[in-house]
């Protein structure tokens, strides 16, 4: 067997290459974790989950305060806000997570060595790195993505900005242009509003979060338009211009020309993975403008590497990244078959309220020629969502011809906590009654989905069966 310098080397010290790198330390494979940036932790630590989510609850704190009379208290006079304070927070807790992902600490408690600086393929086993030749047995590619900008006439002349600047601004923007009605934009719009900013969302798409069932996009819309937000749909954004610190878009709505005006421009119209610069030829490995091309192993076309995360295309979400570093190592180090299956994969978009699915929604179903039958509750029902003065949303479950729930979508209060319960349901393929047999704590917002499911089952009990009742039992009550 040839000898390498590595077992294993992982490019990329994101959320896929952090969890593949430590995994393999772990199972006696000598690995080498490569990063470009200055520190590891990747785009979801420093521009994007956690910042974000730390973004979202200030302003959520925000929009508490300036409607406390909701909750019966006084009315607060409410301060314009010093964003140089929001940043400050922002910064702090990415500091805190990024004591774990120290190269330090990951030698010591993973056994992993770290390396910075940009890697380039010399062949299937061989790298280069800061002017040294390095080879491994195995490469897992972990560079994940970033941030799409749309070809518009004037854009790269014109200082818009991106996730990557989005949460280090010196002010609060007065006038903020968002560029994509996505969950990245979507979820920024409505911080920024709540903070104080006048804020304007232009997508080319008929709707916002346009992933999502037609009914959700449609409640979302009617929700952020309550709360102030400019939503121009189905509008292209032809051309830009910046003079004296505003930025001058022009957008198109059916063939109507119109210009938005902002002191801001944030463009979050989607990702791509950062192919580029890694001189995949030299390695054999096919890629396109959409990512590494995988099988289901996490295998590229040359078999000792793999590629997890955002760069192989698939789902673009921190948790997929670290499930698909898991299934590369598991094939790759410990030599056990494993293969990725996406069916069941629980996503959320952080508005308030949020927005959670997992498997089926109703428009993923109709394109399987799936039948299926949907069943909604509300939160206004839910006794915990009333004493929270939460009671936006819904969920949604999907219940196929053979009464086993397929998918189920929640718009609501801590969504993305609540979906989980019925992660061990679709995967095991239990049926509604683990949820109905089972005992949940009052008052809690997980009883939604119990609710849902029991309410569900009541109604499907045949007109027949309680006539029936009535007359064998004596009962008093309709039918």
């Amino acid at each position: 067997m040839p000898k390498y310098d590595y077992d294993l080397i992982v490019i990329g010290g994101g959320a896929a290459g952090l969890t593949a790198s430590t995994f393999a330390g772990q199972s006696a494979a000598k690995t080498l974790l490569i990063e470009k940036e200055e520190k590891l932790g990747g785009d979801c630590l420093h521009y994007g989950c956690v910042p974000s989510k730390t973004l979202i609850k200030s302003a959520y704190a925000n929009n508490v305060i300036q409607n406390a009379e909701k909750y019966g208290l006084s009315k607060t006079e409410a301060k314009p806000v010093d964003f140089t304070k929001v940043r400050t927070r922002i910064k702090d807790i990415i500091d805190t997570i990024q004591e774990h992902d120290e190269p330090e600490y990951l030698e010591d408690k993973y056994n992993v060595e770290t390396q910075f600086g940009e890697a380039k393929f010399v062949d299937p086993h061989t790298i280069t790195l800061n002017g040294k030749t390095i080879t491994s047995r195995y490469f897992v590619i972990a560079t994940g993505s970033s941030p799409f900008v749309p070809p518009i006439e004037g854009i790269n002349d014109v200082p818009f900005i991106t996730n990557v600047e989005v949460f280090s601004l010196d002010k609060l923007p007065q006038k903020m242009i968002v560029l994509g009605g996505g969950p990245i934009g979507m979820e920024m719009a409505q911080s920024f509003k709540r903070l104080g900013a006048d804020v304007t969302v232009v997508e080319f798409a008929p709707s916002i979060l346009i992933r999502e069932d037609p009914d959700i996009a449609e409640y979302m819309t009617g929700i952020m338009k309550e709360e102030g937000l400019n939503l121009q749909v189905g509008t292209k954004a032809t051309k830009v211009k910046h003079k004296d610190g505003i930025f001058a878009l022009t957008v198109d709505k059916d063939g109507q020309e119109s210009t938005l005006e902002g002191d801001c421009l944030l463009v979050a119209t989607g990702r791509k993975p950062n192919v580029d610069g890694l001189d995949l030829q030299n390695a054999g490995v096919e890629y396109s403008p959409r990512g590494i091309k995988v099988n289901d192993k996490l295998q590229t076309t040359t078999k000792n590497i793999y590629a997890c995360g955002d760069i192989n295309g698939s789902l673009p979400f921190t948790h997929v990244a670290s499930y698909e570093a898991v299934v590369a190592i598991t094939n790759m180090i410990l030599k056990v078959p494993s293969k990725a299956d996406y069916t069941n994969t629980p996503w959320c978009t952080y508005l308030d309220p949020e927005v959670a699915s997992i498997g089926y929604n109703e428009t993923r179903a109709k394109e399987a020629g799936i039948e299926f039958t949907v069943h909604k509750e509300s939160f206004a029902h839910n006794d915990r969502a009333l004493a929270e003065g939460e009671t936006k949303g819904f969920i949604k479950i999907l219940i196929n011809k053979k009464g086993l729930p397929i998918g189920a979508q929640i718009v609501g209060f801590h969504a993305g906590d609540l979906i989980h319960e019925w992660v061990p349901v679709l995967n095991s393929k239990l049926k509604l009654s683990a949820l109905t047999n089972s005992i949940h704590a009052y008052p809690t917002l997980s009883e939604i989905n119990k609710n849902a499911s029991v309410n569900y089952m009541v109604s499907t009990v045949p007109a027949w069966t309680k006539k029936l009742l009535k007359v064998l039992f004596g009962y008093q009550g309709k039918t």
